[in-house]
């Protein structure tokens, strides 16, 4: 994981490898979740309100139910498109606070040999819950290439 430094933050960010890897660990669990149309596992990833922006879309998120529904045709559409995996190649990561990390992810579209067929990148904002379990907060959709 190769690590990208935005401006400087004057606010304590932990910086252990640790950390890093249970980021890496909670995109893992997303992008597997999406591959295997589990729609109801990706939701519970996410806290709400949440905000997802993109080129032609700008929404805010108010339950996880509305989640559930935003990705319920997911694994059906991608496999359409002769998509059946993917996995996050993380290109950027900041800690920005104690408990708020920004992830610049990478998303391969992988067919049934493992092959890539295409990508997508997004920028996610995860912030810690009062339990210490990373959420999805903001999405920040990149779009395909």
């Amino acid at each position: 994981m190769t690590k990208q430094t935005r401006a400087a933050s004057t606010r304590p960010a932990p910086t252990s490898s640790s950390e890093d890897q249970e980021v890496q660990s909670f995109l893992d669990e997303f992008g597997r979740s999406l591959t295997a149309g589990d729609a109801k596992a990706v939701a519970t990833m996410w806290s709400v309100p949440a905000f997802v922006l993109g080129d032609t879309m700008a929404q805010a998120v108010n339950t996880r139910e509305e989640v559930e529904k935003f990705f319920s045709g997911a694994k059906d559409e991608y496999n359409k498109r002769g998509i059946v995996d993917t996995r996050p190649d993380v290109f950027g990561l900041e800690w920005i606070t104690n408990r708020m990390v920004v992830v610049d992810v990478r998303w391969p579209y992988l067919d049934g040999r493992g092959d890539e067929q295409g990508e997508e990148a997004s920028t996610y904002v995860l912030r810690r819950d009062d339990k210490g379990e990373l959420k999805l907060h903001v999405a920040l959709m990149r779009g395909e290439q």
